[in-house]
């Protein structure tokens, strides 16, 4: 499959589109009063009319003039840098010397956040002075059409996770792998797609194979399946937070499945999702990439393994993961606190504030989302990667 229109559905805007979506964001009125009251919250009630006029102006600014996809992501990255300022404490990163700069890669990472995930990803890209990722997204996010405009101009590219027939769900996902392989190959671009579908909301970071599946898809029948996984260049990648700023809803949504089986998501609420995401405090957060793989994989199975083992292996452990993991074990293990930063008494006071916020029936859930990374560290596997748990995907 080549690129003459096959991916017009999927792939992010080009160039020659920018000026005319962008125009296309500038006429939203929702998308104007989304940001109104995130923005001026008591304001917006009191005077929506001033606050729309406010940010119309501010976007006018900002987007005005813009033509190509790097000078919208030059916009977002000022954004994330003062998203940065005040939300995130230090931004470490290792494994980018291992990467030749002219190669473009499949970065397969664990799933944390919605948006930041990839966002930290193309910082850290950008600052080693590569290029900026592909992002894969599920059109279950896109339920507003500034939401699609928005991340399709910067990069985004289209999961259909809405079909609904086994033959449109095949259909939706030969398109994928075409499209991804055709991004890496074709038109060099580094592509970034999360571990499995969903965030791992219980900390359990798991590749779920149907992904590289999905990723074989495209194989020629003529190759052989490890070449055809080398020919990807996949990166596995782990990114930690010392602070999830969702912890609290991630843990209700785990403990009402954990009780009732079921988690019915309010509209929007993965917007909103996104929101807190980038508003709310992280501390320290690490980038850790992986080696390319290269071995002679037999099957998805073996690839998603192998994903697992590096991202585990190379998962930075902060002292929120080592407390959380002593108290969920009852195991003062000092393997775990000898992988992690020297300030574990220090951070002390802070997570016991945070675990009390919790109500006491949900606190197991707590801890256990903090402490699976470093059970994963350690050879302590909560659960087996084979059975994907979902816990309500995006």
């Amino acid at each position: 499959m080549t690129d003459n229109g096959s991916f017009d559905d999927i792939r992010p805007y080009h160039d020659d589109e920018v000026s005319a979506v962008l125009a296309r964001i500038l006429q939203s009125h929702e998308l104007r009063r989304t940001l109104a009251r995130w923005r001026f919250p008591r304001l917006s009630r009191l005077a929506p009319w001033a606050t729309d006029w406010l940010v119309s102006r501010h976007l006018q600014r900002q987007l005005s003039g813009l033509k190509t996809v790097a000078e919208v992501q030059q916009v977002v990255a000022a954004y994330m840098q003062r998203m940065m300022a005040t939300t995130v404490t230090a931004l470490t990163v290792s494994g980018l010397e291992q990467l030749a700069a002219d190669k473009s890669y499949l970065f397969i990472s664990n799933h944390r956040d919605i948006a930041l995930d990839p966002a930290f990803v193309n910082m850290a890209l950008y600052a080693h002075g590569q290029q900026t990722v592909r992002i894969a997204i599920g059109d279950n996010l896109l339920t507003k059409d500034y939401v699609t405009d928005l991340m399709r101009v910067n990069k985004s590219f289209i999961v259909k996770r809405s079909a609904s027939s086994p033959r449109e769900k095949l259909k939706a996902s030969k398109q994928l792998s075409a499209f991804i392989q055709h991004s890496l190959q074709q038109e060099h671009s580094h592509v970034w797609l999360a571990q499995r579908e969903g965030r791992a909301k219980d900390g359990n970071d798991c590749t779920n194979a149907a992904i590289i599946s999905m990723l074989s898809l495209n194989r020629p029948k003529t190759q052989d399946f490890a070449d055809y996984i080398r020919e990807l260049n996949i990166v596995p990648v782990a990114i930690s937070y010392e602070w999830d700023p969702c912890d609290v809803a991630k843990t209700r949504e785990l403990y009402s499945l954990q009780q009732t089986g079921e988690y019915r998501k309010q509209v929007h609420e993965d917007i909103a999702s996104i929101a807190s995401g980038i508003a709310g405090f992280k501390g320290r957060v690490h980038l850790a990439f992986g080696a390319p793989l290269a071995a002679d994989y037999a099957n998805a199975e073996a690839v998603a393994a192998e994903i697992d083992r590096q991202i585990w292996q190379n998962y930075h452990l902060f002292p929120s993961n080592v407390l959380a993991y002593r108290q969920y074990t009852g195991n003062a293990d000092e393997s775990v606190a000898n992988v992690t930063v020297t300030d574990i008494a220090a951070q002390s006071e802070k997570f016991t504030q945070r675990l009390q916020s919790i109500a006491e029936e949900q606190r197991a859930i707590f801890l256990a989302m903090y402490a699976n990374p470093a059970l994963n560290k350690v050879g302590k596997t909560p659960c087996g990667c084979a059975v994907q748990s979902e816990n309500s995907p995006e």
